[in-house]
């Protein structure tokens, strides 16, 4: 058993903030289209990079030395040190203000907004907040939350949800395609992910206790809204914002649903059994 994280000295991060700058290239966009299942293209200076383009820049770099059990950077830095080994992405929102294009040179802003913690059925949970501003020289483009969760669970626990997400309704619209270690893969590479749940088959099942390699909940979260844009005429909704229910596993076939909700959508991503993974909603 971890030991319990401690609150008070974890929320003395709260406020602390980091600053880092990239620009999206024309390569970088073309990889992300193929990994979004979009149209590739020949993407030229000034032209719309994908929705999300922003989680694939300046991700930050550690040498091999300072990478934890995980793959992920060891504790402590710019995010406060949770004892907790299990670190997933839990949800967040999205505010589109500007386009960022091919050539833009960006700059991202982020603070801890909140620590707090909970008990879940597999114990402790500690949920950590980051708030991100995305800008470039036109302006602000993009204003983002993001909730990552930390848990401590042991072998065998992890593969399933404590309860099951109630079931889908009916999509008026749906998409599928499959869950590949390929496009896994290719995600991780375009936003420098090290965590060994996303291609390490071995770590995942033997440590961590899943069935199979895990689809990224961002990326879940860029099919998502990249949907929903789509079905509305290509326009980025103003608002999205999306919480993960329950891990999506690869070697099968996943869905992409959206109903029509009054001014928005309500979004879904589900597994083949048609259990809904992540949860969204979209509004222009």
């Amino acid at each position: 058993m971890t030991e319990k994280p401690d609150l008070d000295h974890l929320r003395q991060w709260i406020g602390r903030t980091q600053v880092a700058s990239d620009i999206v290239t024309a390569q970088l966009v073309k990889g992300l289209r193929a990994t979004l299942f979009m149209e590739i293209g020949t993407p030229k200076p000034g032209d719309a990079a994908p929705l999300t383009v922003h989680w694939c820049l300046a991700q930050p770099v550690y040498p091999m030395s300072e990478l934890g059990p995980d793959g992920h950077p060891a504790r402590g830095g710019f995010l406060p040190p949770v004892p907790l080994p299990r670190r997933m992405w839990a949800g967040g929102e999205l505010e589109f203000f500007e386009p960022l294009r091919v050539g833009d040179e960006t700059t991202r802003t982020s603070r801890i907004s909140d620590v707090t913690m909970k008990t879940g059925s597999t114990g402790v949970l500690c949920f950590v907040s980051v708030e991100h501003l995305i800008t470039t020289p036109r302006g602000t483009a993009i204003r983002e939350r993001q909730d990552i969760v930390y848990r401590d669970v042991s072998p065998g626990q992890a593969s399933a949800p404590a309860k099951p997400p109630a079931p889908a309704p009916a999509a008026q619209h749906r998409e599928s395609h499959m869950a590949d270690p390929v496009l896994l893969f290719r995600y991780s590479a375009l936003t420098f992910n090290g965590h060994r749940i996303h291609y390490d088959r071995d770590y995942v099942t033997r440590v961590e206790g899943y069935p199979g390699l895990i689809f990224h909940g961002p990326l879940q979260a860029a099919l998502l809204v990249e949907f929903a844009a789509k079905l509305h005429g290509g326009t980025a909704p103003k608002k999205f914002s999306y919480r993960g229910l329950q891990p999506l596993f690869e070697g099968s076939e996943f869905s992409i649903n959206a109903n029509d909700a009054g001014a928005g959508m309500e979004l879904w991503t589900a597994n083949s059994q048609g259990q809904p993974t992540m949860k969204g909603t979209a509004t222009w």
